[in-house]
């Protein structure tokens, strides 16, 4: 059968509202979202209307911000901790949405909102969690260790996406972590999240600069076996620790949630292959012509390129494009010896084919899971599979780590 006759009907015309809802409505797994609010919040919003795209996630998450101030206010710490966890996703979902708009100045304040609940959560929250900070270059690194209530030894770090919420990490493999007896790390790295926003720190390929200090502070703690430190890429996160492992050997075991070999892809395959010659040909200053042209006639295309491309740290079209160029591992994945468990949806969006790619190319250590429309688990990251994701990848770390 084809996957057009097990596809879930959309939940919006608009292809990029309908994935989003699809990742809220995948969060609820993790209670990091809550179903009917998510769908009656968003029910009105039509087609390419940003503005009430914008207007229907940052109403929501206003209000579910109130609801955990009051319950934090009238002691019910349950309810204050559960209600800040999806204010935070909510409102990563409206920074996201600020992408399209003329007016990029709504997305420091939105952000600060986010940041404001996730504090919430993480004060609220019945889970032994400490802030730590993580030695990177000269500076350092925020990251909340989160305990497991009867812990193993073994530790998961997650590496986030290039604009995944650390709330969303939470509903897709951090709460199931802790579950299953594993600590768990989440952290902002290089061009991520209070990285970007707060310090203006854009992203960097060479990740093992990043998950090397990365594993020797998680190492250093105490109760931590470092023979079980694990670690998960989640959507771009995906590159930056393949990329990490190709240098980093001390990590027990490995997750690629998908297979990721070369970021540009996503890029470049919505750029006509005549100025993509232009590029190769070195004749930059016209392929920037050419594209501001372009934009002239999309303006949201415009803004969400111009937001698309600040945690790259650069200006111009071309510029940004050979910069993103730079982020493959296809000549370095040969050098990973960790297992690495690399998942691989039907119909991914964004970097189709590549989870098979990585694992030609990293043959030797490679296991591909593959999830599909029937399991209700297609697209990028199985938005509406998550129990089943995380079923299948804690699964298999807990095969891999005993073995």
């Amino acid at each position: 059968m084809s996957r057009s006759e097990f596809a879930v009907h959309p939940f919006s015309a608009d292809p990029d509202f309908d994935y989003e809802i699809r990742c809220a409505i995948g969060n609820a797994a993790g209670g990091a979202g809550d179903i009917g609010e998510v769908l009656a919040a968003v029910s009105h919003v039509r087609k390419a209307d940003h503005e009430g795209w914008y207007a229907a996630w940052r109403e929501l998450a206003d209000r579910t911000l109130a609801i955990a101030t009051t319950s934090a206010a009238g002691g019910h710490r349950v309810s204050a901790a559960a209600a800040y966890l999806r204010a935070s996703a909510y409102y990563a979902v409206a920074v996201n949405a600020v992408s399209a708009l003329a007016d990029s100045d709504l997305l420091a304040p939105n952000f600060a909102r986010q940041e404001e609940a996730w504090r919430g959560f993480v004060a609220h929250t019945a889970v032994d969690v400490d802030e730590i900070e993580i030695p990177y270059d000269e500076g350092r690194m925020p990251g909340w260790y989160f305990r497991a209530p009867s812990p193993s030894g073994a530790v998961l770090v997650v590496v986030n996406g290039s604009d995944g919420s650390r709330a969303s990490l939470w509903a897709s493999c951090v709460s199931a972590g802790l579950e299953r007896g594993y600590d768990v790390l989440v952290f902002d790295g290089p061009g991520q999240q209070s990285q970007l926003f707060e310090r203006n720190v854009p992203f960097r390929p060479d990740w093992e600069n990043v998950l090397t200090p990365v594993f020797e502070t998680v190492a250093a703690r105490e109760g931590v076996d470092a023979a079980r430190i694990v670690v998960i890429g989640i959507s771009q996160g995906s590159y930056w620790t393949e990329r990490a492992l190709a240098f980093e050997h001390r990590y027990a075991a490995a997750v690629a949630n998908p297979g990721l070999v070369d970021v540009s892809t996503s890029w470049t395959s919505q750029v006509p292959a005549s100025m993509l010659r232009l590029l190769d040909a070195g004749e930059n200053e016209k392929f920037d012509r050419e594209v501001a042209l372009g934009m002239r006639f999309s303006p949201t295309t415009a803004h969400t390129w111009r937001f698309r491309a600040r945690p790259y740290g650069t200006n111009g079209y071309a510029e940004t494009i050979e910069a993103v160029r730079r982020y493959t591992v296809a000549d370095v994945a040969g050098q990973i010896t960790t297992p690495l468990l690399i998942l691989s949806p039907e119909a991914e969006q964004f970097w189709p084919g590549q989870s098979e790619q990585l694992a030609a190319l990293a043959p030797g250590v490679s296991t591909v899971v593959r999830f599909t429309a029937a399991e209700g688990a297609d697209e990028h990251c199985q938005p509406l599979a998550q129990v089943l994701t995380t079923q299948r990848v804690f699964d298999w770390l807990d095969d891999t780590l005993a073995s």
